[in-house]
């Protein structure tokens, strides 16, 4: 009686093993997920991060819509750009894209 008692236990429990298993599939396509796309996209945040950080009076800057200018003034988050003869704008330091190389 005990005996039968037991193996009904046993064949309703499932396996330690059968629980890993069932959800290691699902947990190599996150760290899959996490190399090909997350670090990245991270590592290119970090990039454009310190290329911001890094802009100093007189770089020459494109910004995200398109317009070259060189920075005449930098106050906080707010630049000043010199885009032609006499024509300066105000721009938020994150409208720019990137640093013209000389």
């Amino acid at each position: 009686m005990q005996f039968l008692a037991a193996s009904a236990l046993a064949e309703t429990q499932a396996p330690a093993g059968s629980t890993l298993s069932m959800f290691l599939p699902m947990i190599l396509v996150f760290v899959i997920f996490w190399f090909i796309l997350i670090m990245p996209q991270r590592k290119q945040q970090k990039q454009r991060q310190a290329m911001l950080d890094a802009l100093k009076k007189g770089d020459k800057v494109i910004t995200i819509g398109g317009i070259h200018g060189e920075i005449l003034e930098i106050d906080g988050d707010d630049l000043r750009l010199r885009i032609g003869d006499k024509v300066e704008i105000k721009v938020l330091r994150s409208a720019v894209s990137r640093v013209k190389g000389e």
